[in-house]
C-alpha cells in the first residue's frame, strides 16, 4: 500500500475572511434533508455544546470560549438562554427582575442580563458562529415557570430583540418531551415565528428521543432535531418509558433511518449525543467515562445515515465547571483545559471531509455494504455520483459491493478522522472488494473509507 498525504485543492484563492451568512440566510435544500444558504452553499451545522456561556462566563471567558470553538471549526454554539427563572449571569444580574414584563429591567447596566446576552451573539457573529438559542430549559415550562400568555410575551421580546441578528438559530423545547405543555411550546415557537420569519426553528427533545414525534403539522418547525442521550447498550437503569429497542442505545443512526421514513422530509441532526468524558449513563459517577473516540463515532454514525450535521459535547463544557462550582455529572476538568480535548479539537475534521465532495447528492448507502453488522461492528455508508464513504469504527476488515460504480475509475484511500490525515490504497474494481483498515499502535482504530472516481479526486498531492 502507498502512503501520502493530501491537500485539499480550492478552486479560488482565499483572500479574506467571511462569514456563513454573506452567503444569504440559512434555509432548507430542495431535496428537504440539508440546509444551504440562499445562494446555494451548504451549511454543514457543526455544533458545540454551551448551556450555561450566558449565566457562567464574563466576557473575557466567553471571547476565549468562541474563539477555541472558531479554531476547533464549530459553526454553531447551543446555550440556554434561560437556565432558571430567573437566571443570574456572571455579573450578577437577573434575567426576570420584573418576570416577564420585559420592558423593565436594567437599561443603565451595560451588565444587565440582556446587554450580556447581547454581547455574546455580537462576539459569536464576528467568529461566523451562529448561537443557537435553546429559549427556556424545558424543566422550567415542565414545572410551571412559564405559562401560554408568558410564553407569548417573552416570544415578542426575543424575537423583537434578535430578528435582526444574522447569526440565531431558534430552539424551541430543551430535554423535554414536545407533549409537555405543548401549548406553551406552541405560544413560543408561534410567536418568534410571526415577528422573526428570518431564522430556522426546531425542537430540543428529550434523551432517547426525536422531535419528528411531536408538532408535525407545525408551520414553525424547519428541521428536527434528536438526543441519543447517554445510556450505553444494555443501559436501562430503570427508565419506566423506554422508546427505542433493547440494546440500541448507542445506535445514533437509527434515528435518522427512522426520518427518512417520514412522510416529510426534513432535515436531521444529532442535538445531543453522549457528551465526552461523562458517566455513561450520567449518574453512576463509577462508570466508564465517554471518550473522543466515542463522540467521533456518534458524528460519522449519524452524519453518514443522512444527518444534515452533527453537535458534539463535552462535560466540563457544556457547564463550563472550573473550580468553585458544584460539578454536575462529577465533571473533574476545568472548561479552559477542556478545549484541548481529543473531540473538541477533532469535529472539524467530519466537516472538512463533508465539504469535499459535492454535497447535496449524497444519500445513506447501506445497500453498498455487504455485511452492515451489529453495535460497534456498525458500518455506516453514504454516497455521491462519483463516490462514496464507510465508517468502521472497529477497523475490522469488511466487504463493499462497488458495482453501482462500473462504469467509473475508482481509486480509494484511508481517512483518520481523529488527524484528518489521508492514505492512499490504491485503484479498486467496481465489484466486491475486501478492505482492511490499517492498524494503529496508539488505539485510534476508526477510520473512513473514501472510493471516489479517480476523475474527480478533490485533492491533490
Amino acid at each position: 500500500m502507498r502512503k501520502c498525504l493530501f491537500i485539499l485543492l480550492f478552486s479560488i484563492s482565499i483572500v479574506s475572511w467571511s462569514a456563513p451568512w454573506d452567503h444569504g440566510a440559512l434555509m432548507i435544500s430542495d431535496e428537504g434533508r440539508y440546509l444551504k444558504h440562499s445562494d446555494g452553499t451548504p451549511f454543514f451545522w457543526l455544533g458545540d455544546t454551551g448551556w450555561l456561556l450566558p449565566q457562567r462566563t464574563d466576557r473575557n471567558e466567553a471571547e476565549h470560549y468562541l474563539n477555541a470553538c472558531q479554531k476547533a471549526g464549530f459553526n454553531v454554539v447551543l446555550v440556554q438562554v434561560l437556565n432558571g427563572v430567573p437566571s443570574i449571569n456572571a455579573y450578577g444580574a437577573s434575567s426576570n427582575p420584573e418576570g416577564f414584563d420585559f420592558s423593565v429591567f436594567e437599561h443603565d447596566a451595560s451588565y444587565h442580563y440582556w446587554a450580556h446576552m447581547d454581547y455574546l451573539v455580537e462576539t459569536a457573529e464576528k467568529r461566523g458562529i451562529y448561537i443557537g438559542m435553546v429559549c427556556i430549559w424545558g424543566g422550567l415550562v415542565k414545572s410551571g415557570k412559564m405559562n401560554v400568555d408568558e410564553a407569548g410575551r417573552y416570544g415578542t421580546f426575543l424575537a423583537q430583540r434578535y430578528r435582526n441578528r444574522p447569526n440565531i438559530i431558534w430552539i424551541i423545547g430543551g430535554d423535554v418531551p414536545g407533549d409537555v405543555k405543548p401549548d406553551v411550546w406552541n405560544a413560543l415557537a408561534q410567536q418568534i415565528k410571526k415577528l422573526d420569519s428570518n431564522h430556522l426553528m426546531t425542537y430540543h427533545p428529550k434523551g432517547r428521543t426525536s422531535s419528528i414525534d411531536w408538532f408535525e403539522a407545525a408551520e414553525w418547525k424547519d428541521f428536527d432535531l434528536f438526543q441519543s442521550g447517554h445510556r450505553r447498550y444494555g443501559q436501562r437503569m430503570g427508565d419506566a418509558q423506554y422508546p427505542i429497542e433493547d440494546n440500541t442505545e448507542e445506535d445514533n443512526w437509527r434515528y435518522v433511518q427512522r426520518a427518512y421514513q417520514a412522510e416529510k422530509p426534513r432535515p436531521i441532526l444529532d442535538g445531543e449525543p453522549s457528551y465526552e468524558h461523562i458517566p455513561q449513563g450520567l449518574h453512576d459517577v463509577t462508570q466508564p467515562r465517554w471518550t473522543d473516540a466515542d463522540a467521533r463515532r456518534y458524528a460519522y454514525w449519524s452524519v453518514f445515515a443522512g444527518a444534515c450535521g452533527h453537535t458534539y459535547g463535552h462535560n466540563s463544557i457544556m457547564q463550563f465547571y472550573r473550580p468553585g462550582y458544584s460539578p454536575a455529572y462529577a465533571a473533574e476538568q476545568p472548561w479552559y483545559e477542556a478545549l484541548q480535548s481529543g473531540g473538541f479539537t477533532q469535529m472539524q475534521h467530519l466537516k472538512s471531509l463533508m465539504l469535499k465532495f459535492p454535497y447535496f447528492e449524497r444519500v445513506p448507502a447501506q445497500s453498498l455494504v455487504v455485511d452492515n453488522g451489529v453495535q460497534y461492528n456498525r458500518l455506516v455508508a453514504t454516497a455521491g455520483k462519483h463516490y462514496c464513504m464507510v465508517y468502521s469504527y472497529t477497523g475490522k476488515p469488511f466487504v463493499l459491493n462497488l458495482s453501482r460504480y462500473k462504469d467509473q475509475d475508482l481509486k480509494a484511500f484511508w481517512y483518520a478522522p481523529f488527524d484528518g490525515q489521508w492514505e492512499e490504497i490504491g485503484h479498486v474494481k467496481a465489484d466486491l472488494q475486501r478492505f482492511t483498515p490499517p492498524a494503529k499502535p496508539d488505539g485510534q482504530q476508526d477510520r473512513v473509507l473514501v472510493v471516489v472516481n479517480a476523475e474527480k479526486l478533490p485533492f491533490k498531492k
